[in-house]
C-alpha cells in the first residue's frame, strides 16, 4: 500500500460539517445589487455619470477567508492521515539482518586493506547511522551461521564481526540461501517486518534464484567491489536493490533510504497500529488566513467574539515560557525531540511515563527507564523494563520484568521470547563461572603443589584476602571478565551447528 491509497480521514463524520459551512457561507456573502433603472429622459451622458462604479463588483469578502479558514479546521478535525503511528516500545527504523559473506574471495586486496575488512567498516558504518535500531548478524559460506541475535547495541556486534574470517567458516561455498532462511526466521522473532542486507562480491545461480523468491523480505545487495568492476548476475535480481560499496557515505544513505521506504511499508500493513492524525498540517494555513482579520475593513462583528472564546479554550497545560510552549503541549514537544533523534531532551519534555521511558532507552539511560517502567502496573510496561534491565546487563532482573508482563497479561508478545533468553544468558554465564571455579574443562591446572622451603631461604609470609576478593561475581561481572579469541570461540560455534544439522 503507498502513501496515496493509504490517504483517508479518521473521523469522516466531521466533514458534514463542511455543508453546513457552505450554506452558511452563501447566505452571508453579499449578494450583487441589480441596478434601479433610470428614466429614460436623462442625458446619456449624465446617466453615465450617474452610473459610475455600478458596474464594480468586490472579488473577495471577509467572509471568504473566514469561511476558508473554518474549512481548514473541520479538514484538521476530521483527522486527514496516511501513516501509521509506530509502536513506542519498537524501533523507529525497521530490523535490519546483516548477512555477510566470509569467503576466501573477500580476502582480495583490491579493494584495500581487503573487500573483507571494507565490508565490516561499511556494516559498523550503517550500524552507528541506525543508532537505535535492532540488527542481526550472519556469516556464510559453504553453511550459514547466526553470529548475533537482533540488537541494538554495537558494541556486541563489533567485536563479532573482528572475528569474522574465512578460516572460521567450517566449508567454503556460497550458501546464500541458507543464509537467506535464517535471516527469514530471525525477522520472524522480531515480531516486526524487517529487511535483509547482503553484503558480497559474488553471486552463484543458486543464490540469485534465492534472492529471486517472491516471498522474500525487502532486501539489498551491498556490492564489496571495486568501483570499476561490476557483477552481471545482479542484473536477474528482481526484488533486490543493488548498491554498490563508495568511498563516502552515498551507499550508506541509499541503504537508509531503502530501509526508511520498507519500514513504511510494513507500518502500513500493520493494522495493530493507529493511524497518525496529520490535522494540525491544516491548522497553520488557518491561521495565516485569519491575519486578514486585522487588515481595515476585513473584520467581522463576530470575528474578536471568535478569537476570545478561542482563548478561553486554550489548554491549561501550555506555559508560557517560549514560543512552542504557546501552540504545543509537553507531549507533543517531546515528540518532536524524539522525531528529530534529541532523546535526552525528549525524555525531560514528555509527561507521558511510557514515552518518557522510551526517551530513555533511547539515550541509554537504561537505570533510569527501568525504575521508571517499574513503577508502572501495565504489562506493556513491565516489558519494557524487562528491555532496560538486559540492555543494563541486568539479565535476572530483565527475565523477572518479563515474568511479570506474562502474569499480567499472558501471551504478552515478546515476553516469552526475550524472558527465555535472559533465563539462558544467566544459565550459560553461570554454568562457565562454575566451570572455571571448579578447574573443569579448563584445559589448566596443576599436576602438583610442591612447597619448597627446605633451606629457609624463602620467607614465610602469612597472605590474608581481603572479604571484598573473596566475594562472588554476579552475572554481569563475569560476562565482562570472559577474555577469550573471537575467532577461535566463533570456529567452535559454527562447527557446533554443522554437527547438529549432520545428526
Amino acid at each position: 500500500m503507498d502513501t496515496l491509497a493509504a490517504f483517508h480521514f479518521i473521523r469522516p463524520a466531521c466533514l458534514l460539517a463542511l455543508i453546513v459551512l457552505a450554506a452558511i457561507w452563501y447566505m452571508a456573502r453579499p449578494k450583487r445589487r441589480v441596478q434601479s433603472q433610470l428614466p429614460d429622459n436623462i442625458a446619456p451622458h449624465l446617466a453615465a455619470a450617474l452610473q459610475v462604479g455600478a458596474t464594480r463588483t468586490r472579488r473577495l469578502y471577509p467572509i471568504d477567508t473566514v469561511a476558508a479558514a473554518l474549512a481548514l479546521l473541520t479538514l484538521a478535525a476530521a483527522g486527514p492521515t496516511w501513516s501509521r503511528t509506530p509502536d513506542p516500545l519498537t524501533a523507529e527504523t525497521a530490523p535490519l539482518v546483516v548477512a555477510l559473506k566470509v569467503t576466501e574471495s573477500m580476502e582480495a586486496t583490491d579493494l584495500p586493506p581487503s573487500r573483507l575488512d571494507r565490508a565490516r567498516f561499511k556494516i559498523l558504518d550503517l550500524i552507528a547511522a541506525r543508532a537505535g535500531a535492532r540488527t542481526g548478524l550472519i556469516a556464510y559460506a559453504g553453511s550459514a551461521h547466526q553470529v548475533a541475535p537482533l540488537t541494538e547495541d554495537p558494541d556486541i556486534l563489533r567485536p563479532l564481526l573482528d572475528g569474522l574470517s574465512p578460516a572460521v567458516m567450517p566449508r567454503p561455498g556460497d550458501d546464500a540461501e541458507g543464509a537467506l532462511a535464517l535471516a527469514v526466521d530471525l525477522l520472524a522473532s522480531a515480531e516486526q517486518d524487517g529487511a535483509v542486507l547482503f553484503v558480497l562480491d559474488d553471486l552463484s545461480p543458486d543464490a540469485v534464484a534465492a534472492l529471486n523468491a517472491p516471498e522474500a523480505p525487502p532486501m539489498v545487495v551491498l556490492l564489496a567491489l571495486p568501483p570499476d568492476s561490476a557483477l552481471p548476475q545482479t542484473r536477474q535480481l528482481d526484488w533486490a536493490t543493488v548498491v554498490h560499496l563508495t568511498p563516502d557515505d552515498r551507499d550508506i544513505h541509499q541503504i537508509e533510504r531503502r530501509l526508511r521506504a520498507a519500514h513504511r511499508a510494513a507500518l502500513l500493513a500493520d493494522e495493530r497500529l493507529a493511524w497518525k492524525d496529520r490535522g494540525i498540517w491544516f491548522i497553520w494555513p488557518a491561521a495565516l488566513l485569519a491575519l486578514f482579520w486585522f487588515r481595515r475593513g476585513w473584520t467581522m462583528r463576530w470575528g474578536g467574539v471568535g478569537l476570545l472564546l478561542l482563548a478561553l479554550n486554550l489548554p491549561q497545560s501550555v506555559r508560557a515560557d517560549g514560543w512552542r510552549d504557546w501552540f504545543l503541549t509537553p507531549d507533543q514537544q517531546g515528540r518532536l525531540a524524539y522525531e528529530n533523534m534529541d532523546y535526552s531532551r525528549a525524555a525531560t519534555l514528555f509527561t507521558d511515563p511510557m514515552w518518557r521511558g522510551q526517551a530513555m532507552l533511547k539515550a541509554g539511560q537504561y537505570e533510569a527507564a527501568a525504575e521508571l517502567f517499574a513503577g508502572q502496573t501495565t504489562a506493556a510496561a513491565a516489558f519494557a523494563e524487562g528491555v532496560a534491565r538486559l540492555r543494563n546487563r541486568e539479565y535476572r532482573a530483565g527475565a523477572r520484568a518479563f515474568e511479570t508482563a506474562l502474569e499480567r497479561e499472558p501471551g504478552f508478545p515478546g515476553a516469552t521470547t526475550n524472558r527465555d533468553i535472559a533465563w539462558a544468558i544467566v544459565d550459560y554465564v553461570e554454568t562457565a563461572r562454575e566451570e572455571s571455579d571448579t578447574g573443569e574443562n579448563s584445559g589448566i591446572g596443576a599436576d602438583e603443589i610442591v612447597f619448597d622451603n627446605e633451606d629457609n631461604r624463602g620467607a614465610e609470609t602469612q597472605i590474608e584476602a581481603s572479604t571484598q576478593d573473596q566475594r562472588p561475581l554476579n552475572t554481569e561481572q563475569w560476562l565482562d571478565s570472559i577474555d577469550t579469541d573471537m575467532g577461535d570461540f566463533l570456529r567452535s560455534r559454527f562447527l557446533l551447528d554443522n554437527s547438529g544439522d549432520a545428526e
